[in-house]
């Protein structure tokens, strides 16, 4: 039973995918998330056709990775990695509210708009 995960952070940097095997590749990248003072650097890894997820992000950009945590023993010795299986980019930036106009003009019309056609029999004078 696999356990499943999920985290938000900033993509720190992405590696190439290496060709372990004639069979399997892997392909690792950092997560930077924010804890406290000091910012946690966090490796995943991702395997074979999985290894493009992360080509259209860039160094900076804001990340929601899915994982599973995946453990194995070799020479008696044990191993622990981060498996990445889906990235998106972070709810509140893919819902990000549209950016206020400038100058802080907001919706007020500017000195060059024209009046809405029409109505102007309803002037007082």
């Amino acid at each position: 039973m696999a356990m499943s995960f999920e985290i938000e952070g900033t993509l720190y940097k992405k590696f190439d995918t290496e060709k372990k095997t004639e069979t399997f590749q892997a392909r690792e990248f950092v997560l930077q998330i924010q804890d406290g003072n000091y910012p946690q650097y966090i490796k995943f890894q991702l395997t074979q056709d999985r290894c493009d997820l992360v080509n259209d992000y860039n160094e900076g950009d804001g990340m929601k990775v899915h994982f599973d945590l995946r453990g194995r023993e070799w020479n008696d010795r044990f191993f622990t990695n981060l498996n990445a299986w889906r990235v998106e980019k972070p709810q509140a930036e893919a819902a990000a509210p549209p950016p206020a106009a400038e100058n802080g003009a907001g919706d007020f019309p500017s000195p060059t708009d024209e009046p809405p056609a029409g109505d102007l029999d309803d002037l007082p004078f």
